[in-house]
């Protein structure tokens, strides 16, 4: 057994390391639009593979080994948009990047930002870019170049401001621009409930890597939406957790662990009741 061990211990770390490649890079591209059509290119062709190994197909065989490398350059400029958003959500994991305080502080104060309009029942729609540009869905709307706060969410977002219609871009830690038109998603919604703002953020989560929030003009309802799916009527906690599972922590499947919660609770503080913006001087 020893033995064995010594002589193969260099297959077992190879087959380890390609496993955790393996792994990564489904978890990146199994949300991308074209993975369901790449999954059945790939069944289609495993069954020929079989089936002419099977009855000796010739001329199957034959075809498929020619049409090989032509298929994966194909494959290579047909799923390029999946290939880009795929390849961007595996650089952005945790693996790979070191997020700064100046992220942690931002969360901070969007995650203030979206519970006060919740409170006030204002309706907003905001969207945070990642490694997807923006710029498309920015040329819609009214650039701008400012330091990110509650206060300008508020003024942006009053129901008689001129940039209350459309959503708010954010690019690092500051506003590119407001009043901006997403996408809205053609998916048939089961829950007839469901707004414009809701599907407008589904839609350009649907097309990009961005993470979109909506706050509800009706009920005041908190939703988060990544990847086309969203969760809906978050409470104040589960909102911060969201974003902290989103932005700060490993995935989803690490939130178990009690350093994690541990970590979610002291990057994003609860602003309990304080008052955003003043309001000295109103009776």
């Amino acid at each position: 057994m020893w033995t064995f061990i010594k002589d193969h211990w260099r297959d077992g770390v190879e087959i380890l390391i390609l496993a955790a490649c393996i792994y990564q890079i489904y978890r990146a591209f199994r949300a991308t639009r074209g993975a369901q059509i790449l999954v059945g290119l790939a069944t289609v062709l495993i069954l020929l593979t079989l089936a002419t190994a099977v009855f000796e197909f010739e001329v199957i065989r034959w075809i498929i080994t020619r049409a090989a490398a032509v298929l994966a350059f194909a494959l290579i400029v047909i799923f390029q948009p999946e290939l880009r958003t795929g390849l961007a959500r595996l650089g952005s994991n945790r693996l790979f990047s070191l997020f700064s305080r100046r992220r942690i502080d931002f969360l901070e104060r969007f995650a203030d930002a979206v519970v006060h309009l919740s409170k006030q029942r204002i309706g907003a729609l905001f969207a945070i870019q990642r490694d997807v540009s923006l710029k498309e869905q920015l040329d819609t709307g009214v650039a701008l170049d400012a330091r990110f706060s509650p206060e300008l969410a508020l003024c942006v977002f009053l129901p008689k401001s001129p940039l209350h219609d459309g959503g708010m871009i954010l690019a690092e830690d500051r506003v590119a621009g407001a009043a901006c038109v997403f996408p809205v998603s053609d998916r048939e919604m089961k829950d007839r409930s469901i707004g414009l703002r809701h599907r407008a953020a589904i839609g350009l989560t649907e097309r990009t890597d961005a993470v979109a929030v909506v706050v509800s003009e009706e009920s005041g309802g908190i939703s988060v939406c990544e990847g086309g799916v969203m969760r809906r009527n978050l409470t104040e906690k589960e909102f911060r957790e969201r974003l902290s599972d989103i932005f700060l922590t490993a995935r989803p499947e690490d939130h178990g662990s009690e350093e994690n919660q541990l970590d979610r609770q002291a990057v994003l503080p609860a602003a309990g009741d304080r008052d955003l913006v003043s309001h000295q001087g109103q009776p």
